[in-house]
This record gives structure tokens, sequence and C-alpha cells, in this order.
């Protein structure tokens, strides 16, 4: 048996295949969804979600959503979601500089501002662990 795992952000739909098992972050700790599981709607975590496909572990980065199993369908409706090959982990580094260095100074933003700063520093920080796990 096996499951369907759709990844959609506000942008595009970041992962779409038949899969064997998913972990997935989520605000409660970790869930491992395998074949049959338990109909469950959860709140995502910024964090690693593994897939593994054909005994091989893939990694991707997530952040903030829901997830969704109904059967043997697994939606994830994340607000930030990228595969590891795709992340540019120079870019990644450059964007957590350059959030910090405005958090730094955020003595004049209001909290949704800086709110939006803690984000992108936390989905940095999961994109360079989930870059560098392979190592």
């Amino acid at each position: 048996m096996s499951l369907t795992l759709e990844i959609v952000t506000p942008e595009a739909r970041v992962y779409s295949d038949t899969i064997d098992t998913v972990v997935i972050p989520t605000v409660n700790g970790e869930i491992g969804i395998l074949p049959g599981h338990i109909p469950l709607i959860t709140q995502v975590a910024d964090g690693e979600l593994r897939v593994t496909k054909d005994g091989k572990e893939h990694l991707l980065a997530v952040g903030g959503g829901f997830a969704q199993v109904e059967g043997d369908k697994i939606s994830v409706l994340a607000e930030r979601a990228i595969t590891e090959e795709k992340i540019d982990e120079k870019a990644v580094e450059e964007a957590l500089k350059r959030a910090e260095t405005q958090l730094k100074e955020a003595a004049h933003l209001d909290p949704a501002e800086q709110e939006h700063l803690y984000e992108l520093i936390r989905f940095a920080g999961v994109q360079l662990a989930v870059k560098r796990r392979q190592r």
C-alpha cells in the first residue's frame, strides 16, 4: 500500500507524489504517517518534513500551515515549503543575516512586522538544517 502526498503553498505545488511514509513536524511534535492512518487534521510547525519513497529518504523544509490525512491521501497546506534540492544555502544565509539585522534595528517596527522577521529567521534555520543534514 502507498500514500499520496501533496504539499502546496500559496505560490506553488511544491511536492506531489506517491510515497511509502511521511513524518510531519507539528506544533505537538512529529507525526509519522503510514498507509491506513486514521483521519487527522493538524497544525504544521516550522521543521523538517521527511518523505520515504522506495527506501530512500527525501527532505523538505516546511513552515506553518495545516496537514490533513484522509484515507491514503495526505495534503499539506503550508505557508512556506521547499525541497532540499532547491535550497540555496548561500542565499538563505544572506537572508538570515538581513532578517537578524532588521530585527536588531526593529525598535520602530510594529509587532506584526517583528513576528514576520522571526518567521523568516525560523524558516531560514530550518532550511539550513535540512540542507546541512546530508553532509
